[in-house]
């Protein structure tokens, strides 16, 4: 198989059109760390391109039609969104899936202590991590504190050049003989994740320093309470029901002289999260219903109620066909199983410094287009999903009649390891179901890299599959 180089490919409108995607892209990827901060930004600028809250057009009795457009979120973590065809629902969907949470830390419920004269916060790694990698970094606060009022209190430290940030220290090169002998899994403990957040045991206030405050047990504790409580309102037992997220400070960059790469965190799976959304609200007068899912939880398995194994996503479909006049259990379950979907998650980028544990011809590159992976899974593809011969070969014939730059991918050598994505959920209904994403360098690593021609690549083959998947051709 021929790889082709994308930006080879690009005309100077589509090199511009590249460049302009990738400006954009790396403000959102800057701005939306957290599942909670891509869901808002996606529905502020869905509502600008025309989306209608799917239960506010359900609670004023209104009837969905041809061309209308309608979002739903889910417990502000998820989100799904429709433009509704001309065709029946009932024939099937164009669904794109991509998953909107990263790999980080995450702050316990009971986090805040004080050990000689330092503060910290307690933390729990999520998802796949080198624990090795969060040491030392300048890293932010991200998450929302919910009082017992109700009140939800947002907390964003760390990112604004005028914000403090956070860091968990390392042992000094000239101690860690003995820690420097340990394999790389256990160099840093998982209980030594611990963000330091302060060492002055005292709070002035109206500049007067209570004299007391400096020698008491926790001082410094008690002298980060106090600005908490100033700030933000919240006290101690508040960490009972927050959702703080530990993420790296500092915005997405440019990477390489020529300025052909983005280096940025969370961009598994935020660089196909955001060319899907794309290319749903530039979608438009479509025969099949395009349907964008944008997910929690993939790095943990897709679980809770916010993941893909969830039912929202069956239940917002269900009251689309209900707006619709479409809906029967049976219509429902017929429109699952004729839609065609694209898994839009990341692939692994062939790195030659590390090339033992690839094998060349079937990996992804960057640079060379969106992705295929027909299958992920582990060993013998355990717990894959498989796409059909029949399905791949429609997505190649559209990609080329739409001048779309592909390759195809898999997780690295058979019994190097291994890995999986939302897909064997949805096709649990019985759709047609691939892999389809952008390929990463450095993947579940604090600072990831893509190449800005696989970002519009994804774009451009999302909204060709929008435009043109079908089962007719199947």
């Amino acid at each position: 198989m021929v790889r082709v180089n994308a930006w080879n490919t690009f005309d100077r409108g589509q090199h511009k059109s590249c460049m302009d995607l990738a400006e954009d892209y790396k403000e959102f990827l800057s701005s939306c760390k957290t599942e909670r901060e891509c869901v808002d930004r996606f529905v502020n600028d869905a509502e600008a391109n025309g989306y209608m809250e799917l239960n506010e057009v359900r609670r004023e009795g209104r009837k969905l039609k041809a061309g209308d457009r309608v979002y739903s979120v889910w417990m502000n973590k998820s989100m799904v969104m429709f433009e509704i065809g001309r065709a029946p629902i009932e024939e099937g969907l164009n669904i794109v899936g991509a998953h909107i949470d990263s790999p980080r830390l995450d702050v316990k419920q009971n986090p805040l202590y004080e050990d000689s004269d330092i503060a910290y916060l307690d933390t729990h790694y999520y998802g796949g991590i080198k624990k090795y990698q969060y040491v030392t970094l300048p890293l932010a606060i991200h998450g929302v504190i919910v009082k017992k009022s109700g009140e939800t209190v947002i907390l964003r430290v760390g990112e604004d050049e005028d914000d403090p940030v956070f860091f968990i220290s390392d042992l000094l090169i000239h101690l860690s003989q003995e820690q420097m002998k340990k394999p790389a899994a256990s160099v840093i403990e998982g209980e030594a994740l611990d963000v330091i957040i302060g060492s002055k045991p005292v709070y002035l206030d109206e500049s007067v320093k209570d004299s007391s405050e400096d020698s008491s047990k926790d001082a410094v504790k008690k002298a980060l309470l106090r600005i908490l409580e100033e700030y933000y309102g919240i006290d101690e037992e508040d960490f009972v029901s927050a959702e703080l997220e530990v993420v790296p400070a500092g915005k997405a960059r440019d990477a390489g002289f020529d300025r052909s790469m983005i280096l940025g965190y969370g961009q598994d799976d935020r660089a196909c999260a955001y060319p899907a959304f794309r290319a749903q609200i530039e979608s438009h007068d479509l025969d099949r219903t395009s349907c964008t899912l944008l997910v929690d939880k993939e790095e943990i398995g897709s679980v809770g109620a916010t993941g893909m194994r969830s039912r929202f996503f069956e239940n917002a479909l269900a009251e689309l066909m209900d707006l619709c006049g479409q809906y029967s259990e049976l219509s429902l379950r017929r429109a699952l199983a004729n839609s065609c979907m694209l898994s839009s998650d990341v692939s692994i980028a062939f790195d030659p410094s590390y090339a033992s544990v690839f094998e060349k011809k079937n990996s992804s590159y960057l640079g060379k287009g969106v992705a295929f992976n027909k299958f992920t899974g582990a060993r013998g593809k355990s717990g894959s999903n498989d796409a059909n011969a029949e399905y791949i070969a429609h997505l190649r014939q559209i990609f080329e009649e739409e001048k779309v730059c592909v390759q195809t991918s898999e997780l690295g050598k058979v019994d190097a390891g291994g890995g999986g994505t939302i897909a064997y959920i949805l096709a649990l209904y019985g759709m047609n179901v691939i892999d389809c994403g952008v390929p990463v360098l450095s993947m579940h690593s604090p600072w990831e890299a893509i190449s800005k021609a696989d970002l519009y690549s994804a774009l451009c083959a999302y909204r060709a599959f929008f435009k043109k998947a079908s089962l007719k051709s199947i």
